[in-house]
């Protein structure tokens, strides 16, 4: 997967100086004040130059609000060796009200709901305007190393957590293979996601990307059926 342009490139600047213009329309950007946007563009910046271990960060050069990460499962759990697509929606509150976390992957977790959504008391009750999107994200990280049942958004994962830990990691590692290796996690999407694109606007679900390596792979696939076709007539 092509990262978005990064933040600091000539095509996202006249986005930042014009957040009235077209192509943010349809994001929480042109709710934010001018203040707001600096300093997340400053905070993104250095999280895509100097990204926490385990962590990347995709700025996503049309909305600066909806921030795009890939996740590497913590060695010792059994997300180990899975990549995760995650986002983080910043609302028109930010950052006095905390951003929404959602899992793009499809993951066994007590702490993420069918949608994807995230349940972490950082992204809740626990949030501080002063915490940013770094602590954010290495709170998301310490979530797939100890899970919370207690706030439990998947009721079954969180209770084999309790009852059955071997159960619980053998499914939680049964999904990862399927759905979180690094090279699937970053070409696909999981079909049952909501992500329709008013979705994603309006920060009430996910929003995956379709990309162009689906339909290279399909082209490959003609060419060749192609040519078995004529070396048959041969």
């Amino acid at each position: 997967m092509e990262p978005p342009p990064h933040y600091g490139s000539p095509h996202w600047l006249p986005a930042v100086a014009d957040i009235g213009c077209q192509r943010l329309s349809n994001s929480n950007v042109e709710n934010l004040p001018p203040h707001v946007i600096r300093l997340v563009y400053k905070e993104v910046s250095a999280l895509t130059s100097d990204p926490p271990e385990g962590i990347k960060v995709f700025p996503n050069e049309e909305d600066i609000t909806d921030v795009q990460v890939t996740l590497e499962g913590p060695e010792g759990t059994p997300y180990s060796g899975g990549l995760f697509r995650m986002k983080l929606i910043l609302g028109k509150d930010f950052p006095a009200s905390p951003p929404k976390g959602y899992f793009l992957t499809k993951i066994f977790h007590p702490n993420v709901g069918a949608n994807g959504e995230i349940c972490v008391n950082v992204l809740k009750k626990d949030w501080k305007a002063e915490l940013g999107i770094r602590h954010v994200l290495l709170t998301i990280k310490c979530l797939l190393i100890h899970p919370n049942p207690e706030s439990a958004l998947n009721e079954e994962a969180g209770r084999l957590l309790l009852e059955n830990y071997e159960e619980y990691a053998s499914r939680a590692r049964l999904l990862t293979e399927i759905h979180a290796q690094p090279s699937a996690g970053l070409r696909t999407k999981d079909p049952a996601e909501p992500c329709s694109s008013s979705a994603g606007a309006s920060g009430e679900g996910p929003m995956a990307k379709k990309h162009a390596g689906d339909r290279d792979k399909k082209l490959a696939i003609k060419k060749k059926t192609d040519k078995k076709r004529a070396l048959r007539r041969l």
